[in-house]
């Protein structure tokens, strides 16, 4: 082994020991000729010292060692200096006098920085992660997540299950997700689909007589993205034989209670409480409801269909839904209030109707409206109190009703600081509707999958009144997140085709897709069901983040990219043609979505007849990396930033030698408040990525703030709405088009 110990084992006890460290250099501090440097690895620090009185030779190779370097020392333990003990490091009573120095590896100036005090923008992360996982948080992060599916595995094995795995080639088959699709270069116009779940495989594995299977497995879905999806996840997939919905309930629940013992050493309590389906659509408006506080829904349908007011009585008469949710004691002004208004306008809701308690009754401008009957009835209903307020949305469509105010109650639960993250609180969804209607395609569909079994008492109405039907389906949800679902499965051929005709699957259809599954249930097949929690999520909650992303080794980005190793990526068309494909439509079509800022900039400029040279180069994500690309000097980038004022987006643009002071900029814009754009409020706004945003703000209907660094430069460059093509030209001519406004807000 070239070191004696990690970073993190040495401690008073190693005094007048010699030892040998390797790591990377971190902090590198001269006090006075003595060099002390933090020595890190992934187990943590330890702080070396490099004195020319001990040894000049390792002193002189100190000077010249920089951050991120990988070093290797031989030194002797020693304690601290009295008062200078570092009570945060599991080190930080002793340090280690350095007699020999073999450095390994220089590092080149780091991107971003390797510690928790600064974290750069997610993209620069994504970009150099072998950096970003270097950060102690991340470290922490992955180590929780292997020590996680420790436990699993243990408990499981434990408890008879077998680990077996499941093909990745699989076939690609109807109900769920978009798939992943192969071409097969020996089977010429033939594809396999990546599996979404190893749902028919773990089936065919009961069968098979294996009666406890578990896998954590890689899943894959080609769908949209956000905090917590990735196109490929990684879900604790397991299925029993023999069982019924009570065995899962009681084995998940003791498997939770393990991992949040031995990984957060917090007891949970069990066991969980369930609601069905339909409690949490009426109580909490989705079937993953939050239960850490109040403010649940209150059907009021009852009461406001005879009650004066025309709107809501119109929306009960044609078979609308009236729901309203009680703020106790709320101090919400009037434009707070209209802020909610536009809030439910997002989930398609068309409006939101309040009233608020007085000591005189219930008080608003449609109070006026309604019968004191209705009234007095709603203020019973909702056990309205003095100061409480009374929010209403009523919708011809139940999902936009529920939709819009539930997410209006995670809202203003946040506004008022009613959700304690300290709490978890786990409980079972059941009874969930088998099947439901499809708009879109005019036919019913599976609201899990259509291997879910029907409740014995309700099949009877599969043919004539399929929606009545309710499925021996379940979800444990946390905390308002879906934490994992699964069902028990159909294990009778007859049963299993009176589901698929009910989806409109006709037996030639059901035979083609589902056939090796219809034929093994001829052969045997116990009863089973099973389950899968998705493990990244529960990583995410165990190490509080809200984005999955966090507890991934090499996540995508929201467009499902790899920045790290750039993929998706072209390939060869020697490659192509050996799958027998042609991408002419495609490449035409990729090159006409992602070039309107680039020729919009290019039309602009030349109707001015302004001289502009044009680069498409490699990916370039830092302005360091940018300048090298375009052969220019840093100071000539001319980097463009995306801020949030009180109530309105502006563009700041600034050289990428510099930094933006907020407080400067804040002066000039004349606000009171202002803050950097998140990724997401870019996308929404410019439809491009942060770093590829070019200055431009006439683009976007954005108000322009050039900082006067870029006024002492004649020529400036830029990302011109990707991060592979730049634009370069004068910035006299940059001045006279976009007439900005300057002032000087760098540092």
């Amino acid at each position: 082994m070239l070191r004696t110990h990690t970073c993190a084992e040495l401690r008073k006890t190693n005094i007048n020991e010699m030892v040998e460290l390797c790591g990377w250099t971190q902090a590198n501090r001269d006090h006075g000729g003595i060099i002390f440097i933090d020595l890190r690895d992934r187990y943590g620090l330890t702080q070396i010292v490099f004195d020319p009185k001990h040894n000049k030779e390792t002193h002189s190779v100190a000077e010249k060692l920089r951050r991120e370097d990988v070093i290797k020392i031989k030194g002797k333990v020693r304690l601290r200096g009295k008062g200078l003990e570092n009570k945060n490091l599991s080190t930080g009573e002793i340090e280690v006098l350095v007699d020999n120095v073999e450095v390994f590896n220089k590092s080149d100036v780091p991107p971003l920085e390797i510690t928790d005090r600064t974290v750069s923008n997610e993209d620069l992360r994504l970009k150099y992660r072998y950096l970003d996982l270097r950060r102690p948080e991340m470290q922490k992060n992955i180590l929780l997540r292997h020590k996680t599916a420790q436990v699993i595995r243990a408990y499981l094995n434990k408890n008879n299950f077998i680990e077996i795995e499941t093909p990745m080639l699989a076939k690609s088959t109807p109900e769920g997700a978009r798939d992943y699709l192969v071409p097969s270069r020996v089977n010429m116009g033939k594809f396999y689909a990546l599996p979404q779940s190893p749902q028919l495989y773990k089936q065919i594995l009961m069968i098979s007589g294996f009666d406890r299977y578990y896998q954590i497995v890689k899943c894959m879905r080609d769908e949209d993205l956000r905090a917590d999806r990735q196109p490929e996840f990684t879900q604790i997939d397991l299925e029993m034989s023999f069982i019924e919905e009570g065995d899962i309930f009681n084995l998940i629940e003791a498997l939770l209670k393990k991992i949040w013992k031995e990984v957060l050493n917090m007891n949970i309590k069990t066991p969980f409480p369930r609601l069905t389906y339909k409690e949490a659509m009426d109580k909490y408006g989705t079937d993953r409801p939050d239960t850490r506080f109040g403010l649940e829904l209150a059907d009021v349908n009852d009461l406001v269909k005879s009650s004066g007011y025309n709107v809501f009585e119109d929306i009960v008469k044609k078979g609308g839904t009236v729901k309203c949710i009680n703020v106790k004691d709320s101090k919400f002004s009037r434009k707070e209030i209209d802020d909610f208004i536009e809030f439910v306008r997002i989930y398609d809701a068309k409006g939101l109707s309040w009233m608020r308690m007085t000591s005189s009754g219930l008080e608003s401008n449609i109070v006026k409206y309604f019968n004191k009957k209705t009234l007095d009835a709603i203020i019973k209903k909702t056990k309205a109190k003095s100061n409480d307020l009374l929010l209403f949305v009523g919708d011809h469509k139940h999902f936009i009703v529920n939709d819009a105010l539930s997410n209006l109650r995670i809202h203003i639960a946040k506004k008022l600081n009613l959700i304690s993250n300290d709490k978890f609180n786990f409980v079972w969804v059941v009874d969930f509707p088998l099947l439901e209607f499809d708009e879109n395609e005019q036919r019913h569909v599976a609201v899990h999958h259509p291997f879910t079994s029907p409740k014995k008492e309700d099949i009877k109405y599969l043919e004539k009144d399929p929606v009545k039907v309710r499925a021996k389906a379940y979800d444990v949800v946390l905390n308002g997140t879906e934490l994992g679902g699964g069902s028990i499965r159909i294990h009778n051929p007859e049963l299993q085709e009176k589901v698929f005709k009910s989806i409109g699957l006709t037996k030639k259809e059901a035979k083609e897709k589902f056939g090796f599954l219809l034929s093994a249930f001829r052969y045997g097949a116990p009863p089973h069901g099973g389950l899968a929690l998705g493990f990244d999520r529960m990583c995410a909650i165990l190490t509080g983040n809200d984005s999955i992303r966090e507890v991934i080794a090499f996540p995508k980005t929201k467009n499902a990219e790899s920045l790290m190793v750039g993929s998706p990526s072209e390939v060869s068309d020697k490659q192509l043609k050996e799958l027998h494909i042609k991408l002419d439509f495609i490449k035409k079509k990729h090159k006409e979505e992602n070039s309107s800022a680039f020729d919009n900039i290019k039309k602009l400029l030349e109707k001015n007849q302004v001289k502009f040279e044009t680069m498409h180069h490699s990916p370039v994500y830092t302005s360091e990396e940018a300048a090298r690309v375009r052969k220019t000097k840093l100071r000539q980038g001319a980097k463009a930033l995306i801020f949030k004022t009180d109530d309105e987006y502006i563009m700041a643009v600034i050289s990428a030698e510099k930094k933006i002071d907020n407080s400067k900029l804040k002066e000039l814009v004349k606000a009171k408040n202002i803050k950097l754009a998140s990724a997401d409020e870019v996308k929404k706004i410019t439809g491009l990525e942060i770093g590829a945003i070019p200055p431009f703000a006439n683009l976007f209907d954005l108000k322009l703030y050039v900082d006067i660094s870029l006024s002492k430069i004649q020529v400036i460059a830029f990302n011109a709405g990707s991060h592979t093509d730049s634009i370069k030209m004068g910035y006299g001519d940059y001045k006279r088009l976009l007439n900005p406004v300057v002032g000087d807000f760098g540092k």
